[in-house]
């Protein structure tokens, strides 16, 4: 596989079938630039197309996760014109959210399960993020808010629409209401997050024995769990298993439940083929 390239909001390493995606810009609380937006979806591509990870971990460095949105997204006057016609102005700006919240989609969209590890404080738009990863583990220090309510706006990037199906709806919208913040021993007891640590060292090693578990079992049999679990949330039960079985008659083989087989009678972990890469049709 070829190398990643190179991105100035995070670094990304890849071993043991694991993409490690690390936020990198502590000094500025890994504030979600504009290179961050536009960098998150093309680095999803750039691990399905360029490496053989098998899931994603997205972790941060520093003393807080990511303190959200960084405000220098709004006031680049060619992305979000301030002046003009109304209508032309509202046009533009939904366009800009609808690209915001496909940056984050990415994480659902992307075949590989992702697992993200939060430390301190996830706040805004780092909230979205983490609600569309597919699982979630935290530090005992870390806490969650929706800060765009005391900003005096509406979360518009994924939170409200995702969150809901990850936790109670009455302590959704209390959140979303209020803007307060939910602690790590509360975001456990709610299921919105798999497991609480101690501290970042210990939250790295555990998330990445998951990551081990994930990467070891069959590549076909995780991404078609992946995409059977994100197809049932959004539509009916009849309708989910419907798609299971259109799924199961096209992507189903034998080959990697013969190779589990002979595993488990000799005793020896069982090597799985890699999916084949995500590349344009052309590549």
């Amino acid at each position: 596989m070829s190398d990643l390239p190179s991105y100035q909001s995070f670094a990304v390493d890849v071993a043991e079938g694991i993409a490690h995606v690390r936020f990198n810009r502590p000094d500025s609380l890994n504030s979600m630039t504009k290179a961050f937006w536009l960098e998150l979806p093309r680095c999803m591509q750039d691990i399905e197309a360029r490496t053989d990870a098998r899931v994603i971990v997205i972790s941060s460095t520093g003393k807080h996760f990511s303190a959200g949105m960084d405000l220098g997204v709004f006031s680049d006057p060619t992305a979000v014109p301030m002046t003009g016609d109304p209508g032309r102005m509202a046009e533009n700006l939904r366009r800009v959210v609808l690209q915001l919240q496909d940056t984050l989609t990415s994480l659902e969209k992307v075949r590989l399960p992702v697992l993200a590890a939060i430390q301190g404080g996830c706040i805004g738009g780092a909230l979205d993020l983490v609600c569309a990863a597919d699982s979630r583990y935290c530090t005992a220090d870390a806490y969650f808010t929706i800060k765009e309510t005391e900003l005096g706006m509406t979360a518009d990037v994924g939170t409200l629409q995702r969150l809901p199906r990850l936790m109670p709806q009455g302590v959704v919208r209390e959140l979303a209401y209020t803007g307060r913040k939910l602690s790590a021993g509360e975001a456990k007891d709610l299921g919105f997050v798999n497991a609480v640590y101690d501290d970042q060292d210990a939250m790295l090693d555990g998330v990445m024995v998951v990551a081990r578990q994930i990467a070891a079992n069959s590549p076909l049999a995780v991404t078609g769990c992946k995409e059977m679990l994100n197809y049932s949330r959004d539509h009916s039960v009849e309708d989910s298993l419907r798609y299971m079985a259109t799924w199961q008659a096209g992507m189903f083989r034998p080959g990697d439940m013969m190779k589990t087989f002979q595993a488990k009678a000799q005793k020896t972990a069982p090597k799985y083929d890699a999916l084949f890469p995500v590349k344009g049709l052309f590549e």
